[in-house]
């Protein structure tokens, strides 16, 4: 019988809290208006209507008037937030033995090669960014099938084949992030969390925009910038106008 109890609490717990849950979007939900909004707006907006009880991401969704099968409509690149990203972010530096020290030095949370090598290929991907050297690309490349699809590739685009393994860390680790434009043509990226200050968080996602911008293929035609979308990890999406911005 005591078990019977405690396993009907449990579910009555579970239950009170989907409730509460559910309560909560729908008050964050009536907050949100159906209009677009001044990026400043969304930002001093996205930290009213986060009710999580973690420091939850700040998410941004750019949609953008380009055809991503074509390779001249590729939109990809990198760029330092202000304020970072809020985020711990893991880093493995694949180097030769005189460049290990300089990656540690940096603030690299994993530094080798070869036996990094053997446990990637066993099935180990727990890091956030990969930093490697040009000299080792021919051992790197052979993981393209496992770090492709977790976006983890080191790439000389984005500064993460190097021979300056130092600088790329400390980069990574002070808010660098790289973005890429998905088959949708949607550019998806993290910029802050909801501890930071509305204005911390205006800034980062200005810094992404203006980025974005510049990065406007010739070849793309009619509006760049379609919509943009600002949500912390559990809110409701709030539109920013697009109409401020260059497309």
């Amino acid at each position: 019988m005591l078990v019977q109890q405690e396993a009907w609490e449990s579910l009555l717990n579970k239950k009170l809290e989907m409730t509460k849950i559910s309560k909560n979007r729908k008050a964050s939900e009536g907050k949100v208006e159906d209009k677009q909004y001044t990026l400043q707006e969304a930002a001093n907006l996205v930290k009213e209507i986060s009710t999580e009880k973690f420091d939850a991401s700040i998410d941004m969704s750019v949609r953008l008037g380009v055809d991503p099968r074509k390779s001249n409509q590729m939109v990809r690149g990198v760029v330092t937030l202000p304020h970072g990203t809020g985020k711990q972010v893991k880093v493995l530096c694949l180097c030769t033995p005189d460049k290990e020290q300089e990656a540690k030095d940096a603030g690299a949370d994993f530094v080798g090669l070869d036996e990094y090598v053997e446990k990637i290929k066993q099935g180990w991907t727990d890091v956030d960014v990969i930093i490697t050297m040009p000299s080792v690309m021919g051992k790197v490349g052979a993981l393209g099938r496992i770090l492709g699809p977790r976006g983890l590739m080191p790439n000389p685009k984005t500064g993460t084949v190097t021979m300056e393994v130092g600088k790329a860390v400390s980069d990574v680790k002070m808010g660098k992030i790289d973005f890429r434009v998905d088959k949708f043509g949607i550019i998806h990226a993290s910029v802050g969390k909801t501890s930071f200050e509305a204005d911390k968080i205006f800034e980062n996602a200005s810094e992404l925009l203006q980025t974005i911008i510049k990065l406007k293929p010739a070849s793309a035609k009619g509006a760049y910038v379609r919509s943009i979308s600002m949500s912390s990890t559990m809110s409701p999406g709030i539109n920013i106008e697009t109409k401020s911005l260059a497309s």
